[in-house]
């Protein structure tokens, strides 16, 4: 039987060493070691923390007044609020049908522009909040010399494909819906950016490109992320539609910033 010291040190075979390495390079929980059969107390409290702070993420309100005043900062136009067809947080949770369809587009507007951005509130208003000013700030900054741009329109209650109708009604080219993603154990501010060329309801996943994981200063960067969705743009205006046929190379090894065409057979 082993000692309750033994008992009681992580299971390290290649020493703290290995594992203070391993942990720079993940947010994962790895070597945790184990008091007896079951973890360490500071590790159970710190699990259940986590996921606490993952179940307020999603529930969560957005402060729409807060954030309109932001978005409005970025220089983009005033924007509009618009919601999906979800009455509350509990029907959107158990409905997500509801959250893909509009309520009431009536404050949208036709623009024309080449590119309109929806901010939805999504799995993590958190997210919302914590990214989104400062990410529309840096598509504005690298799209902006290149197409003209639609004031921002923000959703709650939404899901991605609400976006689409939103899309339609402001009569874009492209859409980028940013949007708020499924809270984990390691982040729950986490944003994603979801880009559907020529878009209208019904559109499906596989017609549509995703950037996600934003959320510096451990995730993709603002910056980096325009710079993806830069390409990815040029890529659908050159091939006529978004989704799988159209591949970002932008942070491959070779350092190729031109997206790859597939052609369809």
């Amino acid at each position: 039987m082993p000692s309750t010291q033994d008992s009681a040190m992580p299971h390290d075979p290649a020493g703290s060493d290995f594992w203070e390495l391993l942990r720079g390079s993940t947010q994962a929980r790895i070597g945790l070691g184990r008091t007896g059969d079951a973890l360490p107390t500071t590790d159970v409290l710190a699990l259940r923390a986590a996921h606490a702070a993952a179940r307020d993420a999603v529930h969560l309100p957005l402060d729409v007044a807060t954030f309109t005043g932001q978005i409005a900062a970025v220089g983009l136009g005033t924007p509009v609020t618009v919601a999906s067809r979800a009455a509350d947080r509990a029907e959107y949770l158990r409905r997500p049908d509801l959250g893909r369809l509009p309520a009431d587009l009536t404050p949208v507007t036709g623009t024309g522009a080449d590119i309109g951005f929806v901010l939805a509130d999504g799995l993590s208003p958190l997210a919302l909040t914590e990214h989104a000013p400062g990410l529309l700030a840096a598509l504005a900054t690298e799209l902006g010399q290149r197409h003209t741009l639609a004031p921002p329109v923000i959703a709650t209650q939404a899901r991605v494909a609400l976006g689409d109708h939103i899309a339609e009604a402001m009569g874009v080219r492209t859409v980028l819906v940013l949007i708020g993603e499924r809270p984990g154990l390691s982040v729950a501010d986490s944003l994603g950016i979801y880009l559907t060329h020529l878009p209208r309801p019904g559109r499906a996943d596989a017609e549509r490109n995703c950037i996600s994981n934003i959320h510096p200063p451990d995730g993709l960067t603002y910056a980096d992320a325009a710079h993806v969705v830069a390409g990815l743009v040029a890529g659908a205006r050159a091939l006529g539609r978004s989704g799988v046929d159209l591949k970002d190379t932008s942070r491959a090894l070779t350092g190729a910033d031109t997206p790859i065409i597939t052609p369809s057979p």
